[in-house]
């Protein structure tokens, strides 16, 4: 009876041995957090108004065809990257891509806060898009996947993407 005991017992702590490298890795990731608790929000007025102190870029097809808008604050040690998403160069483009996400006909665009594995703040997220996956590069750099398609294309081209079988953002 107690060799079972023993038995049950390593292969617990076996398991238990082989999943805690796989916890880690989830540590490795960002998220999208709405603004909430006391205090201002930062409305998506505030940001384009105040556009110079961040690097922006957006997401999507074209500036007519957005999926999302990153803001990327210039004073801090933290940057987030991508390979794909695009630098915003101007104001009047800044306003026609927020226009052009506001625009959307069944989905509400909101400001989210982008944070690291560890909740650091890193930026702010416009987009009716409520996810994005975000991964840790190291302890101040953050990638950014894109999001090719605006919730309203992605739903309304039907074939592939309404069923479900496109590009998934």
């Amino acid at each position: 009876m107690d060799t079972k005991k023993y038995i049950y017992l390593s292969v617990i702590v076996l398991v238990l041995a082989l999943l805690m490298p796989g916890c880690s890795l989830v540590k490795s990731y960002g998220k999208l957090r709405l603004q909430s608790g006391p205090g201002p929000k930062v409305t998506i007025e505030e940001l384009q108004e105040n556009w110079d102190d961040y690097t922006v870029y957006y997401a999507g097809l074209s500036v007519d065809h957005p999926s999302a808008v990153m803001f990327d604050p210039k004073n801090d040690s933290k940057s987030l990257v991508s390979d794909k998403w695009v630098k915003v160069e101007d104001q009047e483009t800044l306003s026609d891509l927020i226009g052009s996400i506001q625009r959307t006909t069944h989905f509400y665009p909101i400001v989210q806060r982008i944070l690291g594995p560890d909740d650091q703040f890193y930026g702010y997220f416009f987009s009716a898009w409520h996810h994005v996956l975000i991964k840790a590069v190291d302890d101040s750099t953050l990638w950014v996947y894109d999001l090719p398609l605006s919730p309203d294309l992605y739903y309304n081209a039907g074939g592939d993407a309404a069923e479900g079988r496109g590009t998934t953002p």
